[in-house]
């Protein structure tokens, strides 16, 4: 009888500790889980700027009315201010967890505009992007592109494309912006094989001064041969 009293007291006790050992591993597996969805959820802070209290300090009002006073400094420090800030400017940011610090905050307002450079091809002509509200893209004088779409994509440039020879499927890159300022764009892919990364130097798009004639006009022909 005793044998068999301490047999079930010993089976017991082994039952206990599997199950609480079981409810540890799980616990650790939980805890170890990372959830799909967080990967493709966008964590962009989207506002406008409600006031600076400091050369450290931005205020934010949220697309959804909440106010947020944001500590700047990891972004002032990582070269990720992109595009100086004033009161009333859209803004889109990147924060900690607790949405106290900016680890990069991006002025949209610098951001929209048609952006310029070089043609790659022969530098003859200027080609390049119009980023527009709405998330609306444009290609500018591109023959072997057509951009379509952009957003800011957890502090990352995302722009939709249709490629020459591509069919009509669109095509997505992602883009890492190195520099924002008033003239001045400066993005560099992420994501492609080494010997498809580039780095795309745009300028602000300017119309270019008449030239100076010096008081001089150009005679109008009426010569129907020279209209031709």
């Amino acid at each position: 009888m005793k044998k068999l009293l301490f047999l079930s007291v010993a089976l017991a006790t082994v039952m206990l500790l599997s199950c609480g050992g079981g409810n540890s591993h799980q616990a650790e597996r939980e805890e170890d889980t990372v959830d799909v969805n967080d990967l493709i959820r966008d964590h962009t802070v989207y506002g406008l700027c409600g006031g600076i209290p400091s050369t450290s300090q931005l205020k934010v009002v949220t697309d959804n009315g909440d106010t947020l006073t944001l500590d700047i400094t990891p972004a002032q420090n990582n070269h990720k201010m992109l595009g100086a800030v004033r009161v009333g400017d859209r803004l889109a940011i990147m924060t900690n967890k607790a949405q106290t610090e900016a680890t990069q905050v991006i002025n949209i307002n610098y951001l929209l505009g048609d952006w310029v450079m070089p043609d790659p091809l022969d530098g003859s002509d200027e080609v390049g992007i119009r980023i527009k509200e709405g998330g609306v893209a444009e290609s500018i004088e591109m023959t072997n592109i057509t951009y379509r779409t952009w957003r800011i994509f957890n502090g990352q440039l995302e722009i939709t494309s249709i490629r020459e020879g591509g069919g009509q499927s669109e095509e997505t890159d992602y883009y890492d912006i190195l520099k924002l300022s008033q003239d001045t764009l400066i993005y560099k892919t992420i994501g492609k094989p080494q010997d498809e990364e580039e780095t795309l130097e745009y300028s602000r798009w300017k119309e270019k001064p008449k030239p100076d004639l010096h008081g001089l006009k150009l005679e109008e022909h009426q010569d129907e041969f020279m209209k031709m």
